[in-house]
């Protein structure tokens, strides 16, 4: 599998620690024991998940993205956009999750090149159409996502027996890398 995830910085635990003890009126030292016991309660109880931010660098094939957009709430993304980079260079199977068949390899390839040699706005878009029509969905795409710690502990929770490989690789990554996995649970 190609896919490729790191954690690129986690902040915010001391700050949602703060958040935390403005509504019980208790230091931030109370508020780490009291945090072990409300990160599990979900409707609102455990909130302060929202204030622990996480940066994620993912390179996942196209239809996991998919998948990846019912998580909208709490989350940033700023891609590896088709538009501006599938015309730079040649296709390799190395720009897929797993080999795609050499015929589809060898035409997309070829409409890059007619893409790239194109001389009117009408022929350029006409091949673009083409390639991001026939782009297959292995595909992978990188993408910088800004989200929190309640977001991935919903996505733990709902994806965590998906049957797609790459969700267990993402859940496997993140249960086992972030700073303050306990809460993930």
């Amino acid at each position: 599998m190609n896919c490729d995830l790191r954690i690129m910085e986690e902040q915010g635990y001391l700050q949602a620690l703060y958040g935390l003890s403005l509504s019980y009126n208790q230091s931030i030292n109370k508020m780490k024991e009291l945090s072990k016991i409300l990160f599990k309660k979900d409707g609102g109880h455990n909130k302060f998940l929202e204030s622990i931010q996480i940066w994620l660098d993912i390179n996942m094939p196209r239809y996991w993205w998919q998948e990846f957009d019912t998580y909208r709430v709490g989350v940033t993304k700023q891609s590896e956009s088709t538009m501006h980079t599938l015309f730079k260079k040649e296709l390799t199977q190395n720009d897929f999750i797993e080999s795609i068949y050499e015929d589809t390899l060898k035409n997309l390839n070829s409409n890059i090149i007619w893409y790239n040699e194109a001389t009117t706005k009408e022929a350029k878009n006409y091949w673009f159409r083409q390639i991001k029509r026939n782009l297959p969905e292995g595909f992978l795409q990188k993408r910088v996502v800004c989200t929190n710690y309640k977001v991935l502990r919903n996505i733990i929770q709902q994806r965590n027996h998906h049957r797609l490989a790459e969700w267990q690789f993402f859940i496997s990554y993140i249960q086992d890398n972030c700073k303050y996995k306990e809460f993930l649970v």
